[in-house]
């Protein structure tokens, strides 16, 4: 990783076509400002991190669902064996 020192208006460029500008210095944080061609995807991090687990969660509940939904069809179509009755109460 290579850790640079930047001011306010200063830029970093990457290969030929991507420049990064540091837009403002506020306490902890800064804006950068970031030119890329169209071609290239710029995302944030904690951002992508998120969607994605979102979209795992959502598909492994759609698979539970289905699972349910199947094994319900099954037991109504008789081809899964009735569940046993509950325990007698003394």
């Amino acid at each position: 990783m290579l850790v640079l020192t930047r001011k306010q208006g200063e830029k970093i460029l990457i290969g030929d076509d991507i420049v990064i500008t540091v837009l403002d210095v506020r306490g902890d944080s800064i804006r950068l400002g970031v030119d890329a061609p169209r071609g290239i995807s710029i995302q944030r991090a904690e951002i992508l991190k998120a969607v994605t687990e979102a979209n795992l969660e959502a598909n492994l509940a759609a698979d539970r669902d289905d699972q349910v939904a199947a094994d319900q069809l099954k037991s109504s179509l008789g081809l899964l064996p009735a569940a046993p009755p509950p325990p007698a109460q003394p």
